[in-house]
């Protein structure tokens, strides 16, 4: 399986390479495109949800489409709507463009966000409660906590490799590094996720040392030999939700779509093996596939999964 997953970094690179090379100025100033294979021929009676998602943050990604595949057999029909940074995405959360965001981070990580945008964008439930952010070294490396990476800047070239430039990790991790004393002897370097986990494959391959932004959940924790540093600290904050954010007035237009989202929780396990099916297994073009393969093992421990 692990192979699978080292695999699957580069067809995750080329779908966020495409993402951004297709993408159209939004209504909320950023950049999105309505996805071709994410729009299916369905004919719901009970109107349209644009679902907005960033596709190379596949915690959102994998719930995006368990919830299109879900929300059409409620009767609606599903527009997948894909954007590169999370302030576009909640921009048009609060304006009206995107009607549903399957996977925020609103109480610490994009607390900016919310503080922003808050006022007009409904908290329709918690579905994960675990969510942490991390910073991770292999596990071959002799550093266990973020406080052994003073005075060892040298041996990872000065760099902390991170993601886009506006996630809520790349902010918190600026702050670890001053909480830290860091300053002047890391630079934190961003790009995108799959800039990131190609840097991560290459150096773990060769076994060099490499600092990396990471998270809980993702896929990339079980793919590569790599373990979390401790935080005494607590510069990366603490444990936090998932949350399904609406448009204002979502609960109202789309009550049953908000009923079945209020009732739906994940654990571990269950939201590992969703993700790991949608970006690793199936992959690209299959992701359907994939969330009928979770449900087919998976649906029974649920009362709220809708079937066909």
């Amino acid at each position: 399986m692990r192979k699978n997953r080292l695999i699957s970094i580069a067809a995750l690179g080329a779908a966020a390479s495409l993402a951004l090379a297709g993408c159209a100025t939004d209504g909320a100033g950023g950049t999105s495109a309505l996805t071709g294979g994410g729009t299916t021929d369905a004919t719901g009676d009970k109107g349209t949800i644009t679902l907005g998602y960033l596709p190379s943050w596949t915690d959102g990604l994998s719930t995006a489409y368990l919830m299109q595949d879900q929300l059409e057999k409620l009767g609606y029909d599903v527009e997948m709507k894909t954007l590169t940074e999370a302030g576009p995405l909640y921009a048009g959360l609060a304006q009206g463009d995107v009607d549903l965001y399957p996977s925020a981070w609103p109480e610490l990580t994009h607390a900016e966000y919310i503080e922003k945008y808050g006022d007009s964008i409904e908290d329709l439930g918690t579905y994960y409660d675990n969510a942490k952010l991390t910073i991770a070294v292999p596990e071959y490396s002799d550093i266990d906590s973020i406080e052994d990476l003073a005075g060892r800047g040298g041996d990872f070239d000065g760099k902390i490799i991170g993601i886009e430039p506006g996630a809520g990790l790349t902010a918190q991790a600026g702050e670890m590094i001053s909480a830290y004393g860091l300053d002047g002897e890391y630079t934190l370097v961003t790009s995108s996720t799959a800039a990131m986990l190609t840097e991560l494959k290459a150096a773990t391959e060769k076994q060099e040392d490499i600092v990396v932004t990471l998270w809980r959940p993702f896929w990339a924790n079980d793919a590569f030999p790599i373990k979390d540093l401790e935080d005494p600290k607590g510069a990366m904050g603490e444990a936090e939700g998932l949350h399904f954010l609406g448009a204002t007035g979502f609960a109202e237009e789309f009550p049953e779509a908000a009923e079945l989202i209020e009732k739906i929780k994940l654990d571990d396990e269950q939201y590992g093996a969703l993700e790991d099916l949608v970006v690793n297994e199936f992959g690209e073009g299959k992701e359907a596939d994939a969330v009928d393969a979770w449900l087919d093992e998976y649906g029974d421990q649920f009362e709220w999964v809708v079937s066909d």
